[in-house]
């Protein structure tokens, strides 16, 4: 893939009960808010496996991160669909690496922002 200043790169995804089955067991982090369904019958997904979200864009792009800010807007239940556009800010060859900064901005599909942030790194 070869990245410009300005390029932005999206990412949907579906996050499901299993996803937060998975999650729980990786991380660690069995809120109870996590574990038990609310009235509607979904369960709040864990902020670092919506952060999933930018990372896996990163990762696509073999990024070695060095820097990562998340800013948590609203809750991301299971069942909600959010897409992930990330913006790259900059994008500089030196010597035998690229650094590069982006920012990013995640909506559930009702619009509504969940998570923002940026990071920063290298591409080897």
């Amino acid at each position: 893939m070869s990245l410009k200043v300005g390029d932005i790169i999206t990412f949907v995804r579906t996050f499901t009960a299993e996803d937060v089955e998975v999650f729980t067991k990786v991380s660690g982090d069995e809120g109870s808010h996590h574990m038990t369904p609310d009235k509607q019958g979904r369960l709040v997904i864990q902020g670092l496996l919506t952060a999933t979200l930018p990372t896996k864009i990163g990762g696509d792009s073999n990024v070695l991160a060095r820097t990562m800010n998340f800013e948590f807007l609203r809750p991301v239940f299971t069942g909600d669909t959010i897409n992930c556009a990330v913006t790259i800010e900059k994008f500089e060859k030196q010597d035998n690496r690229t650094q590069i900064t982006a920012s990013f901005l995640c909506k559930n599909q009702n619009e509504k922002a969940v998570l923002s942030g940026d990071f920063s790194g290298v591409i080897l």
